[in-house]
């Protein structure tokens, strides 16, 4: 059985009794955490140690969350005040835990859907979403991660073109990925709007709304998004049900055609920040 999880942010306790719910097992089950593994809440360390206990039967996206962890390691970027990392930094094995991190990929296809932590640019099929997100794999995972990351952080370019080059190309993979919400139709990014859908900014839609989009049809999982909630359509689901925020942490089976929702409470508070 496969199992898609929506956004952890370092909720271990959630995630424990959810694999409890499901009655997960290793040699037999397998889950995708569609990102944002740590941050905010009070355990990253020990959500990074139980997602690699796993192994082979879990996988785990890059969320924004996550890539803050990284530029924070590589000393590129200063911790914020909700931030709930120095479990890991403070670690005597954080390398251990910086490197497993860094080979984390941006999207998968899993069980027939294509999975990403934020959305999918609207000119973008499914095949060039992924090869993209390799681009930046390969830029995380090679010799000088922190050159990337001193690059990453940016709102611009706002659109897409197949002719981007170097650190615009890289960037805006980077915030299609892992931050976008809303777009325009012709696909400029707004990355400022943390709002549910009816927030959307003035010539703006949610991603996934974008007339035309590559992808329609192509069945999409995404987090990211705690203030739009839990989406369950056809060919999309959001399953950011805000667990970090006094909300659940929900896990979607998709194997065989078929789907099965669980959720369970988080009982740990983000930290004030």
């Amino acid at each position: 059985m496969h199992y898609l999880i929506g956004d952890l942010q370092g909720c271990c306790d959630a995630l424990e009794r959810l694999l409890a719910e499901i009655a997960f097992s290793p040699s037999r089950d397998h889950l995708t955490v569609l990102g944002d593994i740590v941050n905010r809440g009070p355990s990253s360390l020990a959500t990074v140690k139980r997602l690699q206990a796993l192994g082979s039967s879990a996988e785990a996206l890059l969320g924004n969350h996550d890539l803050h962890l990284l530029a924070v390691a590589y000393g590129i970027r200063p911790q914020h005040a909700g931030d709930t990392l120095g479990d890991i930094l403070d670690d005597p094995q954080r390398d251990r835990w910086i490197d497993w991190m860094r080979q984390r990929p941006l999207a998968l296809m899993q069980a027939g859907w294509l999975c990403v932590h934020a959305g999918v640019a609207p000119t973008w099929d499914a095949a060039q979403a992924l090869a993209l997100a390799g681009e930046v794999e390969q830029m995380l995972q090679g010799s000088d991660p922190a050159g990337f990351l001193r690059t990453m952080y940016g709102n611009e370019p706002r659109r897409w073109h197949d002719d981007l080059a170097g650190a615009d190309r890289l960037r805006f993979i980077v915030n299609v990925l892992t931050r976008v919400r809303f777009c325009t139709a012709d696909g400029a990014l707004d990355l400022k709007t943390k709002d549910g859908a009816d927030a959307a900014p003035p010539g703006h839609v949610p991603w996934f709304d974008v007339p035309g989009r590559a992808t329609a049809g192509v069945p999409i999982a995404f987090g990211h998004w705690s203030t739009l909630g839990f989406v369950e359509r056809a060919d999309l689901l959001c399953l950011d049900t805000g667990c970090v925020w006094g909300g659940t942490l929900t896990a979607m089976r998709v194997d065989g055609g078929r789907r099965e929702l669980h959720r369970v409470a988080c009982t740990q508070a983000a930290v004030p920040g």
